[in-house]
């Protein structure tokens, strides 16, 4: 990877499916229109910036949004291992409905889920889905290392994926990671943090 580059994060915008409020992991729910207009408002607002590689999770809401992000000439490169962790049983759930249908797993989710032991019943564990994002970290960058000298990366992913990578990075973790949010990550000698949880471009977008 070149010394100097550049990795933008966007997390897709609202689904069909109420992404919002609703744990939808592997489960691909496209894009609504208010999530189109989310993704529309990440592009004017980094229509300045010329990326040479983009990247998204294999995922149709994240795919449709990097080319509305990148627009839909651009080369796009699936990722697969960007694909969102595998709620499980909670699959397609809010918090209210998974606490009354699954008590006790409910119970045990809100008391370990930042273990790195905890998995979702069914589903992936903490540690399976960060070995997995490692290995598409690598993948990506790997890609993206070869040219240009100081490539600008673009990809659009999940929560959970951009909490992932920013934390193996650049050792932060962003504190929202709302629909259509903005994370950008710079690397001179290592990489750092540039700007986290941008949200303004998205004021009138509901």
């Amino acid at each position: 990877m070149a010394s100097n580059a550049s990795l933008v994060l966007v997390r897709h915008g609202e689904t069909d499916g109420q992404s919002s409020i609703r744990y939808y992991g592997r489960t691909d729910v496209p894009l609504s229109e208010l999530g189109r207009t989310q993704m529309r408002a990440a592009a004017r607002e980094l229509a300045a910036r010329r990326f040479t590689h983009v990247f998204a999770s294999p995922l149709s809401r994240a795919q449709e949004g990097a080319r509305i992000v990148a627009g839909y000439s651009t080369r796009l490169i699936a990722i697969d291992e960007f694909v969102e962790v595998d709620f499980g049983l909670f699959e397609g759930l809010t918090a209210d409905e998974i606490r009354a249908r699954h008590p006790q797993e409910y119970a045990r989710w809100d008391r370990e889920r930042l273990s790195p032991d905890y998995a979702y019943p069914g589903g992936d564990s903490r540690a399976a889905f960060h070995a997995r994002i490692a290995c598409g970290v690598h993948r990506m960058l790997g890609l993206a290392g070869a040219a240009p000298a100081s490539p600008s990366i673009l990809l659009v992913a999940h929560r959970g994926v951009i909490r992932a990578i920013a934390r193996m990075l650049a050792g932060v973790e962003p504190s929202a990671i709302a629909l259509g949010s903005i994370h950008a990550l710079e690397r001179s000698d290592r990489w750092r943090a540039s700007a986290l949880d941008l949200t303004a471009h998205l004021d009138g977008a509901a």
